[in-house]
Protein backbone atom coordinates (compact mmCIF):
# COMPACT_ATOMS: atom_id res chain seq x y z
CA UNK A 1 0.00 0.00 0.00
CA UNK A 2 2.71 2.79 0.77
CA UNK A 3 4.77 1.59 -2.59
CA UNK A 4 1.35 2.61 -4.38
CA UNK A 5 0.87 5.49 -2.93
CA UNK A 6 4.33 6.86 -3.23
CA UNK A 7 3.77 5.91 -7.42
CA UNK A 8 0.63 7.73 -7.14
CA UNK A 9 2.75 10.97 -5.30
CA UNK A 10 4.82 11.12 -7.90
CA UNK A 11 2.95 10.44 -10.58
CA UNK A 12 1.28 13.20 -9.61
CA UNK A 13 4.13 15.31 -8.97
CA UNK A 14 5.01 14.77 -12.53
CA UNK A 15 1.72 15.65 -13.78
CA UNK A 16 1.78 18.99 -12.17
CA UNK A 17 5.19 19.78 -13.50
CA UNK A 18 4.07 18.76 -16.73
CA UNK A 19 0.90 21.09 -16.15
CA UNK A 20 2.80 24.05 -14.58
CA UNK A 21 5.47 23.96 -17.74
CA UNK A 22 3.33 23.36 -20.10
CA UNK A 23 0.96 26.96 -19.07
CA UNK A 24 4.56 28.76 -18.75
CA UNK A 25 5.17 27.80 -22.17
CA UNK A 26 1.79 29.18 -23.21
CA UNK A 27 2.16 32.26 -21.36
CA UNK A 28 5.58 33.10 -22.97
CA UNK A 29 4.59 32.38 -26.71
CA UNK A 30 1.78 34.47 -25.93
CA UNK A 31 3.91 37.29 -24.75
CA UNK A 32 6.26 37.05 -27.81
CA UNK A 33 3.20 37.24 -30.61
CA UNK A 34 2.09 40.20 -28.82
CA UNK A 35 6.01 41.66 -28.63
CA UNK A 36 5.66 40.74 -32.64
CA UNK A 37 2.88 41.10 -33.80
CA UNK A 38 0.87 43.95 -32.05
CA UNK A 39 1.79 47.36 -32.14
CA UNK A 40 0.66 50.49 -31.03
CA UNK A 41 -0.55 53.25 -33.76
CA UNK A 42 -1.61 56.75 -31.74
CA UNK A 43 -5.19 55.43 -30.50
CA UNK A 44 -5.08 52.04 -32.23
CA UNK A 45 -3.36 49.37 -32.17
CA UNK A 46 -2.00 47.38 -35.41
CA UNK A 47 -1.73 43.48 -35.81
CA UNK A 48 0.83 41.87 -38.52
CA UNK A 49 0.79 38.79 -39.68
CA UNK A 50 4.16 38.66 -42.10
CA UNK A 51 5.80 35.02 -42.38
CA UNK A 52 8.97 33.92 -43.71
CA UNK A 53 7.78 30.22 -43.65
CA UNK A 54 8.93 27.79 -46.32
CA UNK A 55 5.56 28.10 -47.82
CA UNK A 56 6.49 32.02 -48.18
CA UNK A 57 9.67 31.33 -49.64
CA UNK A 58 8.60 28.46 -51.98
CA UNK A 59 5.82 31.14 -53.43
CA UNK A 60 8.13 34.20 -53.96
CA UNK A 61 11.19 31.49 -55.77
CA UNK A 62 8.30 30.27 -57.68
CA UNK A 63 6.96 33.35 -58.56
CA UNK A 64 10.68 35.25 -59.31
CA UNK A 65 12.15 32.18 -61.19
CA UNK A 66 12.18 33.23 -64.92
CA UNK A 67 14.27 36.81 -63.67
CA UNK A 68 18.03 35.89 -62.95
CA UNK A 69 18.29 38.70 -60.75
CA UNK A 70 16.13 41.48 -62.15
CA UNK A 71 15.32 43.11 -59.29
CA UNK A 72 12.32 45.08 -61.12
CA UNK A 73 11.49 41.77 -62.49
CA UNK A 74 11.15 40.05 -59.35
CA UNK A 75 9.68 42.76 -57.64
CA UNK A 76 6.90 43.15 -60.14
CA UNK A 77 6.38 39.70 -60.67
CA UNK A 78 5.77 39.13 -56.65
CA UNK A 79 3.43 42.64 -57.21
CA UNK A 80 1.62 41.39 -60.14
CA UNK A 81 0.66 38.05 -58.31
CA UNK A 82 -0.35 39.80 -55.21
CA UNK A 83 -2.40 42.31 -57.27
CA UNK A 84 -4.25 39.42 -59.21
CA UNK A 85 -5.66 37.98 -55.60
CA UNK A 86 -9.42 38.96 -55.64
CA UNK A 87 -9.87 42.36 -52.97
CA UNK A 88 -12.54 41.94 -50.45
CA UNK A 89 -13.01 43.03 -47.27
CA UNK A 90 -11.82 40.70 -44.30
CA UNK A 91 -13.72 41.56 -41.03
CA UNK A 92 -11.13 40.05 -38.45
CA UNK A 93 -7.25 40.93 -38.16
CA UNK A 94 -4.95 40.16 -41.43
CA UNK A 95 -4.51 36.58 -42.13
CA UNK A 96 -1.24 34.87 -43.07
CA UNK A 97 0.59 34.74 -46.67
CA UNK A 98 -1.30 31.17 -47.27
CA UNK A 99 -4.54 31.90 -45.87
CA UNK A 100 -4.60 34.67 -48.31
CA UNK A 101 -3.55 32.46 -51.44
CA UNK A 102 -5.93 30.03 -50.27
CA UNK A 103 -8.77 31.44 -49.81
CA UNK A 104 -8.27 33.67 -52.61
CA UNK A 105 -9.20 37.32 -51.51
CA UNK A 106 -7.83 39.92 -49.16
CA UNK A 107 -8.15 43.59 -48.26
CA UNK A 108 -5.07 46.00 -48.17
CA UNK A 109 -3.78 44.47 -44.10
CA UNK A 110 -4.26 40.90 -45.87
CA UNK A 111 -2.63 41.44 -48.92
CA UNK A 112 0.08 43.77 -47.99
CA UNK A 113 1.06 41.37 -45.40
CA UNK A 114 1.25 38.67 -48.29
CA UNK A 115 3.48 41.26 -50.45
CA UNK A 116 6.13 42.57 -47.84
CA UNK A 117 6.66 38.88 -46.28
CA UNK A 118 7.75 37.18 -50.28
CA UNK A 119 9.90 40.44 -49.99
CA UNK A 120 11.34 39.85 -46.92
CA UNK A 121 12.48 36.46 -47.72
CA UNK A 122 13.94 37.60 -51.59
CA UNK A 123 16.28 40.12 -49.67
CA UNK A 124 14.42 43.49 -49.98
CA UNK A 125 14.40 46.34 -47.63
CA UNK A 126 10.65 46.85 -47.05
CA UNK A 127 8.41 48.71 -44.73
CA UNK A 128 4.24 49.06 -44.35
CA UNK A 129 2.93 52.67 -45.00
CA UNK A 130 -0.40 53.21 -42.45
CA UNK A 131 -2.31 55.87 -43.50
CA UNK A 132 -5.76 56.29 -42.78
CA UNK A 133 -8.24 53.15 -43.20
CA UNK A 134 -5.62 51.78 -45.44
CA UNK A 135 -1.53 50.18 -45.60
CA UNK A 136 0.55 50.47 -48.49
CA UNK A 137 4.10 48.95 -48.85
CA UNK A 138 7.35 50.77 -50.05
CA UNK A 139 10.58 49.24 -51.15
CA UNK A 140 14.19 49.98 -51.69
CA UNK A 141 15.81 49.51 -55.10
CA UNK A 142 19.52 50.01 -55.80
CA UNK A 143 18.58 51.09 -59.36
CA UNK A 144 16.50 54.50 -59.50
CA UNK A 145 14.04 54.05 -61.62
CA UNK A 146 13.67 57.33 -64.32
CA UNK A 147 11.14 59.46 -64.62
CA UNK A 148 9.30 57.90 -61.55
CA UNK A 149 8.61 59.33 -57.84
CA UNK A 150 9.63 57.73 -54.77
CA UNK A 151 9.45 58.25 -51.17
CA UNK A 152 13.02 59.34 -49.68
CA UNK A 153 13.09 58.33 -45.95
CA UNK A 154 15.94 60.07 -44.12
CA UNK A 155 17.62 60.68 -47.72
CA UNK A 156 17.04 56.47 -48.54
CA UNK A 157 14.32 55.96 -51.67
CA UNK A 158 11.53 53.92 -51.46
CA UNK A 159 9.11 52.75 -54.29
CA UNK A 160 5.36 52.55 -53.63
CA UNK A 161 4.21 49.49 -53.85
CA UNK A 162 -0.10 49.21 -53.99
CA UNK A 163 -0.97 45.75 -53.24
CA UNK A 164 -4.95 46.38 -54.50
CA UNK A 165 -4.80 48.06 -57.14
CA UNK A 166 -5.35 45.29 -60.34
CA UNK A 167 -2.56 45.61 -62.62
CA UNK A 168 -0.17 48.45 -60.50
CA UNK A 169 3.24 48.44 -61.03
CA UNK A 170 6.14 49.80 -59.30
CA UNK A 171 6.08 53.44 -57.63
CA UNK A 172 2.62 53.85 -57.72
CA UNK A 173 1.66 57.61 -57.02
CA UNK A 174 1.42 58.04 -53.28
CA UNK A 175 -1.96 59.62 -52.59
CA UNK A 176 -1.83 60.91 -49.39
CA UNK A 177 -0.57 63.91 -47.63
CA UNK A 178 2.33 63.38 -45.12
CA UNK A 179 0.63 64.38 -42.25
CA UNK A 180 -1.74 61.14 -43.34
CA UNK A 181 0.65 58.88 -42.30
CA UNK A 182 0.08 57.42 -39.47
CA UNK A 183 3.63 55.34 -39.11
CA UNK A 184 6.15 53.77 -41.38
CA UNK A 185 6.49 50.24 -39.76
CA UNK A 186 8.97 47.29 -40.06
CA UNK A 187 6.78 44.62 -39.26
CA UNK A 188 9.25 41.75 -38.52
CA UNK A 189 10.82 43.94 -36.10
CA UNK A 190 7.49 45.38 -35.37
CA UNK A 191 8.83 49.25 -34.72
CA UNK A 192 8.09 52.26 -36.28
CA UNK A 193 10.91 53.78 -38.26
CA UNK A 194 11.90 57.13 -36.82
CA UNK A 195 11.82 59.82 -39.52
CA UNK A 196 13.76 62.80 -39.42
CA UNK A 197 13.35 64.13 -43.14
CA UNK A 198 10.69 62.53 -45.80
CA UNK A 199 10.19 63.67 -49.06
CA UNK A 200 8.36 62.82 -52.37
CA UNK A 201 9.96 63.32 -55.70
Amino acid sequence: MLIENRFLKYISFLISFIFITYVIYIIISSFSIVKNQFIDIGDATYVNQVRTDDYTIKLANFLTKDCKSDINCEVQSILDFVTKIPYKINESIARSSKQVVEQNFGDCDDKSNLLISMLKVKGYEAYFVLVPKHIFVIVNLEQKLQNLKALYINEKRFYILESTAIGSKIAFPLKYNFNEIEAILDPFKNKKLVINKLEYR
